[in-house]
């Protein structure tokens, strides 16, 4: 599927996600997949995906999770949807290189796509399904995707506060609120939300599950320094400079162990059926 904006309704997300938010994620995928990556065995267990599942990756990015399902789904396939035209390119690159060919990558908007009425039997997002414009009505589109008792599995960010980052964060100089917001990636971090979210878009036996990993941010403080100073929600909320990254270094020294930064991260794992 050709890279457009069609059919697009978020589109402050899109501009971000096409602009440097998705370059820095493209360009730095790796290590994007160093820090949300040791949560991938929680999201594939509550996928519980088959052999022959047609497999949906909701806000793939650069399409980690949709390679790991496609390797799950030897005889089916997996299709992963983001906004991102740069983390679709390096998403198609990576799963050339890997020889992974039961994959397809398309840009879109989850909230309005057209997917095909009931083509999928799961559905999983990591960590890609907290900026919608409507939760309600993306999650309605997602359930039409599936078929009857198809399943859905996604990792949501939990609070801050039972979150390594969280500390880090509070190092920053303050702000009215998070740098990070309360309406992108901690959006569903409360479950009564999530319960209240998947309900209304016609799911049922939805389930919150608190899981815990182990990020690694960096092979020191410095070097994670200089890339969280780079993320975007750092960027957009205090610029560049070379204080900034100071202030994080600092921030992140006590977690340096075992020559890494290592960050307690904790996420919900939500599980449904349509």
């Amino acid at each position: 599927m050709e890279d457009d904006n069609t059919g697009i309704v978020n589109t402050g997300q899109y501009e971000a996600w096409n602009g440097y938010e998705g370059r820095h994620w493209a360009d730095h995928y790796d290590r994007y997949d160093a820090g949300n990556g040791p949560f991938n065995a929680f999201l594939l267990d509550g996928a519980a995906i088959g052999p022959r599942d047609r497999v949906l990756d909701i806000g793939c990015g650069s399409g980690q999770v949709t390679r790991l399902a496609a390797g799950q789904a030897r005889l089916g396939c997996a299709t992963g949807v983001d906004l991102s035209a740069p983390m679709l390119a390096r998403a198609r690159s990576l799963a050339e290189e890997e020889g992974v060919a039961n994959v397809a990558f398309e840009q879109g908007d989850a909230q309005v796509h057209p997917f095909p009425e009931g083509a999928f039997d799961v559905a999983v997002s990591r960590f890609g399904i907290m900026f919608f414009a409507d939760p309600v009505a993306a999650f309605g589109n997602i359930r039409r995707a599936l078929r009857e008792d198809g399943r859905l599995a996604f990792l949501a960010m939990a609070p801050l506060s039972e979150n390594d980052l969280g500390t880090v964060l509070s190092a920053l100089p303050p702000l009215e609120e998070s740098p990070i917001g309360h309406d992108g990636p901690l959006s569903l971090s409360d479950p009564d939300r999530v319960h209240e979210v998947l309900g209304g878009a016609g799911f049922r036996d939805v389930a919150c599950r608190r899981v815990t990993a182990e990020q690694i941010e960096g092979r020191d403080a410095r070097d994670a320094g200089e890339f969280f100073a780079g993320w975007g929600p750092i960027r957009y909320n205090y610029g560049e400079s070379e204080e900034l990254v100071d202030i994080i270094t600092e921030a992140m020294r006590p977690f340096e162990r075992d020559g890494a930064v290592r960050l307690r991260g904790t996420a919900w794992l939500v599980t449904a059926r349509a």
